[in-house]
């Protein structure tokens, strides 16, 4: 069996690597390390959680160990899609290089320049960085790129893929033609690696599993949801709750407004939840990661920020509550459980609407994927809707209340509403109004467009207890449908010309 030892590691690197309880390198290391040795170029491509992040820093160290940095002229260069991953190959260069006296520079967003700037005087090894943040310290002068000899773009089909291809193009550009790259990503489909082969010359490729193919420790399953966002949740909420054996998971969506959504949802139920996304500071990031490293929170909801290379390895669940648009992105988020061979789940919920990127995964991973409970054609009947309800009941409340007005509009009905029912019955008047609008014709809305404003200056009948007690009620009872149109405050105009439309 092959050991850390038989690949060409320094004695410095392999104590730290012993210190740190590792002995058989994976096949991604076993494959990367001793090309990366000899300063060849390497495409490496393997399931995500293999280990390629060490595939790049062991080598490095070990090559590193011969010279010295000069103030603001890193000797490499290592390129991170987002901050937490820079965040992590920084701990790990901490935990493999504890032997050596390396200066590692951190650049990301989120810190201040100042402090960033000190560590550059000092003369960094290794520089670990996203490309926006490397970009800006070039332009203040603070960087000279010439004496970097290794280039490392980690996540390389994202880095290409999702807008950064001038900023790689322009860092590679202020990098000697002469430089060591590294590639190493999990997918790499044709397009993105004829983009890689710019960058690439005459490399060995290292490729230990099938592009885009998930691990066989993670079982996987599809639910059938129905669209509608409270269904969807009702459904996540009782999936979670029938796994017994569930100590913390990650539940993915796909634009950061449902991640917050969903998360004051699962909060309000009683969930210990998380969320994170791109429109955090980086502290809040950092410290909700923690969070949910040191299990003070069960769940955490997140964009696909938390989908890319993040090692946290004890994840046991994977939720996506929304299917990912892009099919390589399934890779990356189910990728987070099931990781150095343990064992995990990952759940998809999944609507009639979301069968062409359903269709797109199982393609990418040449792989059917289990229903869980019967597919989309077994799905039950939607939860009873409160529109219907609201909509029969308020004709007629709008109509009385209508009546009310025309005998006097400043005094309040003797059958007027509670103040807890107001929610219910603005809805009923949308209804009511949406009706005569399609019975009086264009004429007649254009005739409501000159009508003036009446209720706007009348006083509300509720006093502000009774509104925000309406308000509290509206934002903490999410299992009902979203409301439409103005909601609470419909204009007058608009009742108006329903009354007169019966005249």
């Amino acid at each position: 069996m092959t050991t850390f030892a038989d690949l060409g590691l320094s004695q410095k690197v392999l104590s730290a690597v012993t210190d740190a309880g590792y002995t058989t390198p994976t096949p991604i290391q076993l494959g990367a390390i001793p090309h990366a040795l000899q300063r060849r170029d390497i495409c490496g491509i393997a399931q995500t959680g293999t280990g390629k992040t060490a595939s790049f820093v062991l080598p490095m160290l070990t090559l590193l160990e011969k010279g010295r940095a000069r103030a603001r002229m890193p000797r490499t260069l290592i390129l991170e899609p987002t901050r937490e991953l820079a965040a992590q190959v920084a701990e790990n260069f901490e935990k493999y290089g504890k032997n050596h006296k390396l200066n590692v520079a951190l650049l990301i967003g989120g810190v201040s320049f100042e402090e960033q700037n000190r560590k550059l005087e000092r003369g960094a090894d290794v520089l670990i960085c996203t490309p926006g943040r490397l970009l800006d310290h070039c332009e203040r002068g603070k960087l000279l790129m010439t004496g970097v000899e290794i280039l490392v773009i980690d996540e390389a089909d994202r880095m290409l893929d999702m807008g950064f291809i001038p900023d790689i193009e322009r860092i590679a550009k202020m990098i000697p033609f002469t430089r060591q790259t590294l590639f190493f990503s999990a997918t790499m489909p044709p397009e993105i690696q004829k983009l890689a082969d710019r960058f690439l010359q005459n490399p060995e490729r290292v490729e230990v599993s099938l592009p885009s193919s998930t691990a066989t420790t993670v079982t996987q399953r599809l639910v059938a949801a129905h669209n509608k966002d409270y269904e969807k949740r009702a459904t996540l909420r009782d999936l979670i709750k029938e796994q017994e054996d569930l100590k913390n998971a990650i539940i993915f969506c796909n634009r950061k407004k449902d991640v917050a959504d969903l998360f004051r949802s699962l909060e309000r139920h009683g969930f210990s939840v998380g969320a994170l996304h791109g429109d955090m500071d980086q502290r809040s990031r950092t410290t909700m990661l923690q969070s949910f490293r040191d299990g003070e929170i069960q769940l955490l909801v997140a964009s696909d920020v938390a989908a890319r290379g993040l090692d946290l390895p004890d994840v046991g669940h994977v939720f996506n509550f929304d299917v990912p648009i892009h099919a390589e992105d399934y890779v990356h988020r189910i990728g987070r459980t099931g990781r150095a061979g343990r064992s995990g789940k990952a759940f998809t919920l999944v609507t009639r609407s979301d069968a062409k990127y359903l269709d797109a995964i199982e393609k990418l991973i040449d792989k059917t994927i289990e229903w869980l409970r019967g597919d989309l054609s077994e799905l039950p009947a939607p939860m009873e809707s409160h529109d219907s309800d609201r909509g029969r009941k308020g004709r007629g409340q709008a109509k009385d209340r209508s009546r009310d007005k025309d005998r006097g509009r400043g005094k309040r009905s003797e059958s007027a509403p509670k103040p807890e029912q107001a929610a219910e019955i603005e809805t009923a008047e949308e209804v009511a109004v949406e009706a005569s609008q399609e019975q009086n014709g264009p004429e007649r809305r254009n005739e409501r467009r000159s009508q003036p404003t009446a209720r706007a200056s009348r006083p509300n009948p509720a006093n502000d207890d009774s509104r925000d007690r309406r308000s509290r009620h509206r934002r903490d009872h999410d299992d009902g449908p979203t409301p439409i149109g103005f909601g609470d405050d419909i204009p007058a105009f608009m009742l108006i010309v329903a009354n007169a439309g019966k005249a």
